[in-house]
């Protein structure tokens, strides 16, 4: 793949929007001066020195063409910048250059590529937001500090942490992934013939929803403080029984959160323990949930399909406290070793929006 200065984009990369860079991007100082700042030296110190180039000298410096670096950037999530904008370093230069090398070696494509640096970019932006506040929190709540000069002294102490960041960052990466590894192994193990079904998804999962009741409404009569109390207190209370209890989060919205997990007797235990959980804490709006066991379609760290669908629709009409399943999803959990704590009561039949009528059941864990 030939990705030198000056020359075409590598095969799969569109060329940039402004490619000539003279009337499009944001407006940025085009020389760099020395540091002026406290933030401006601490950017420099995270991003190992000086801002030196454009886009262009970053391009030739990298030994790729102009084009591939806007996509390199754009795919990172950030905007156009001009020819003439001065905000790049040897960083950029290593970046950028390094995923020039896995194309030109056909380790991978131009498309892959963009996905990877889409997926690195989503999860380190939501990364360092969450860990920023978290920082800022921390320093409002030890030092009695309000918000902003909680966020003044965070901005001059950040880099006292970085490394420890980025080194805890690294464990959790490689923990994450041996893990993801070792999953896929044994599942596929179990499994070696592929479907030659085109709707078939490919992977067999229990899924659970969890959201909080009336949410919306009481939202708004929350002030700022008690509302970051309170869905912090569902995130963190949920992610920690999720994952005690052996299985995955997969998204949190505000109010709701979505699991998975490999057996359907891990997602029935998550799902009792959840209510649980939250039910116990002081200041809780009441929570409902729902499982489903089904096929699912996995992208971009997420999950699709008809399964997921069937949970998100029957977590809406769950009574609060209560675990709605459809018909599918209980007769596989009643011939689970795991059915004698359980009961299951069948409910009235609700139309369902887009899957019709369903008459689920509710799950209920027998007092020990």
């Amino acid at each position: 793949v030939h990705v030198e200065a000056g020359g075409p984009p590598p095969p799969g990369i569109p060329p940039a929007p402004g490619s000539s860079g003279l009337d499009d991007g944001i407006d940025v100082p085009d020389t760099q001066e020395p540091p002026s700042s406290t933030v401006t030296a601490r950017i420099e110190a995270m991003l190992g020195g000086p801002r030196t180039m454009t886009i262009v000298e970053l391009a030739e410096r990298a030994g790729v063409n102009v084009d591939f670096a806007r996509t390199f950037w754009k795919a990172m999530g950030f905007p156009n910048v001009r020819d003439t904008s001065v905000i790049f370093g040897e960083y950029d230069v290593r970046a950028l250059r390094s995923m020039a090398q896995l194309i030109e070696d056909d380790t991978i494509d131009t498309t892959t590529a963009i996905s990877l640096l889409r997926a690195q970019s989503h999860m380190t932006d939501r990364l360092a937001l969450w860990q920023t506040e978290a920082l800022v929190e921390g320093v409002a709540r030890r030092r009695h500090l309000d918000d902003v000069s909680a966020r003044l002294v965070v901005l001059d102490k950040i880099t006292d942490v970085v490394e420890v960041l980025q080194a805890q960052l690294d464990y959790s990466w490689r923990r994450q992934l041996a893990g993801l590894i070792a999953r896929t192994d044994a599942e596929v193990s179990q499994s070696r013939r592929a479907s030659t079904d085109p709707f078939h998804m490919p992977l067999q999962r229990a899924l659970g929803f969890l959201d909080m009741v009336a949410y919306t409404r009481r939202s708004t009569e929350l002030g700022s403080r008690a509302l970051a109390d309170l869905v912090q207190t569902f995130e963190y209370t949920s992610r920690d029984v999720i994952t005690t209890h052996g299985a995955r989060v997969v998204k949190t919205i505000g109010d709701a959160v979505l699991y998975i997990a490999d057996d359907l007797a891990t997602a029935a235990e998550v799902a009792v323990e959840l209510i649980a959980a939250l039910q116990a804490k002081e200041n809780m709006l009441p929570v409902r949930a729902s499982l489903v066991w089904g096929g699912v379609l996995s992208r971009n760290g997420d999950v699709f399909g008809p399964t997921v669908n069937l949970a998100s629709r029957l977590v809406d009409v769950a009574p609060p406290g209560g675990i709605l399943m459809d018909r599918d999803t209980a007769d596989a959990l009643a011939t689970s070793p795991v059915a004698r704590h359980y009961t299951m009561v069948p409910r009235e039949g609700v139309e369902l929006q887009g899957l019709g009528e369903v008459r689920p059941i509710e799950l209920r864990r027998i007092p020990e």
